[in-house]
């Protein structure tokens, strides 16, 4: 069912089972997991159907420290959330992502990845990818010309990606939603404040407002915030009349830990042959490819972080232009124009048909590292107040030193394995040989909001526990990315969709023993 929370008489109260606030990937998909099992979702959106300008300003904000993109532009607020503008790009996490690194501080979840895994296949279905086969032997077998290139696996291997079309939330799952006799979808409906009990263990009711000049509240039995890293971070700082830090926010920890994937060119590969390498190359319609890893052995042998290189015809590499350059304009719009006019995706076809074969003997580098979960690196709320009366948040994101050792261990590696196979040569970038120990400015982020609400079963170094829940409040849950305790190196969807439906699961089994 759609709601227009607009058209509702004022002060309408609102009940159900369970209550999601946001409608993106991870709302969407819990609203649908849990679906057939209790009497009333409600699904909470603060946009619309479509993009609405002054509903996105609400996401406004300032940037601080290491260069990013605009507040406002990083994320879509409407119904499919930033679905709506994402790549597709899916991978899975690796074990190593999840265990306690002693050379990565604050590193360590208090789950295992096969805890997620599980949830793969079904994430892997929503988000409509092929097979959930992430094996390099298996996608060897089923084209001819995949041929990985001969190096030490247990230095640098070969990682599988799958491509979704990319699966626009808000269009696919728009009419499983509105015509649900269980969930309930309300548009229009911001969250300014959740209210709790005397003792703050439990929510009882959240309000809701829009720019009709209209207030209504939400009770229900459980909540679960599926915003985004940022905004999940700012409504719980923002709700503070009862917990003057924020709610969960009794250890300074909301907010903090806010981590990306630093992306850059970082050199090239000459190989001494021609070819294609159609493993590794992601043309118009591909669907699967794959990149290349250090290992764990490495990782825990040189002490630094996971990562993996993507590799591009050096003709097209050398025409691309950082995205934090292009990705700059505070309306969405305006910078996804700009991002395709000059993004090297629509040129692949010319560029491929037109050179000759020697496109194929050099290749440009591209790497992406995770980064290390920095306590600094954090969202915070401005004194500037939104047009609904809410604080907005303020981004200051911070990289560390051993952020730019893994890029440059990581090509350090793909050139000696490179030399010893016999096949070429890599050459670094200037940057990496610099002698500086951060990343340039024009290092980018790939759009990936990580953290600021991270999992431990220790209240003192996480917000929420293993099952998204915020320590010390019994019905209110975290859902999606702000979860992460550490990024891994891929691209979060694929993973965030896996959570969620744990997340789900869990609700489910707590709600039957209720």
């Amino acid at each position: 069912m759609l709601i227009d929370a607009r058209q509702l008489e004022n002060n309408t109260q609102i009940e159900g089972d369970i209550c999601i606030i946001g409608a993106g990937a991870a709302g969407i998909s819990i609203a649908l997991e849990l679906e057939h099992t209790f009497k009333k979702i409600i699904l909470l959106e603060g946009g619309g159907m479509e993009y609405d300008d002054r509903i996105q300003e609400l996401y406004n904000g300032k940037i601080t420290g290491h260069p990013y993109y605009p507040m406002k532009a990083s994320r879509l607020h409407y119904f499919g959330g930033s679905t709506g503008h994402w790549g597709g790009m899916c991978s899975t996490f690796d074990d190593i992502d999840f265990e306690k690194r002693d050379w990565v501080e604050n590193s360590g979840w208090p789950i295992k990845r096969e805890d997620i895994a599980k949830y793969y296949p079904k994430a892997t279905s929503i988000l409509d990818l092929g097979p959930c086969e992430w094996n390099l032997d298996y996608w060897l077998k089923q084209d001819p010309d995949f041929k990985p290139l001969p190096l030490d696996e247990k230095v640098i291997w070969t990682k599988m990606w799958q491509f979704s079309p990319p699966t626009r939330f808000g269009k696919k799952y728009k009419d499983a939603i509105v015509n649900s006799k269980t969930i309930q979808l309300h548009i229009y409906a911001n969250v300014v404040d959740l209210d709790a009990t005397e003792s703050i263990n439990s929510i009882t009711q959240v309000t809701v407002k829009n720019y009709a000049g209209k207030q209504h509240t939400v009770k229900a039995k459980n909540f679960i915030l599926a915003c985004s890293a940022m905004q999940n971070a700012r409504v719980l700082l923002a709700c503070n009349k009862q917990a003057p830090k924020g709610l969960g926010n009794d250890n300074d920890l909301v907010g903090r830990y806010f981590m990306e994937h630093a992306e850059i060119k970082t050199g090239e590969l000459w190989l001494n042959h021609t070819d294609k390498l159609k493993l590794y190359l992601m043309e118009q319609f591909t669907k699967v490819r794959a990149e290349l890893a250090i290992s764990p052995e490495k990782q825990r042998e040189l002490q630094v972080l996971n990562g993996s290189i993507s590799l591009m015809p050096l003709e097209l590499s050398n025409k691309t232009i950082p995205s934090v350059k292009l990705w700059s304009n505070d309306d969405p719009r305006k910078s996804l124009d700009t991002f395709k006019k000059y993004s090297t995706l629509d040129k692949r076809n010319f560029i491929q048909r037109f050179f000759s074969k020697s496109i194929y003997q050099s290749y440009g580098l591209f790497t992406r590292v995770e980064q290390l979960p920095h306590p600094e690196s954090r969202v915070v709320l401005s004194n500037e107040k939104d047009e609904l009366g809410i604080p907005r948040a303020n981004l200051f994101w911070a990289l560390s030193p051993i952020d730019k050792k893994t890029v440059f261990t990581i090509n350090k590696l793909l050139g000696q394995q490179i030399g010893a196979a016999g096949i070429g040569r890599v050459k670094l970038k200037e940057f990496l040989l610099d002698g500086d120990v951060q990343l340039p400015d024009y290092t980018s982020g790939g759009w990936h909001h990580l953290g600021t609400t991270r999992m431990s079963d220790d209240p003192k170094h996480g917000v929420v526990d293993a099952n998204c829940k915020i320590h010390g409040i019994d019905n209110l849950y975290v859902a999606g990315s702000s979860c992460y305790t550490t990024g891994g190196a891929v691209n979060p969807t694929l993973t965030v969709v896996a959570i969620s439906l744990r997340l789900a699961n869990h609700i489910k089994e707590k709600m039957a023993i209720v």
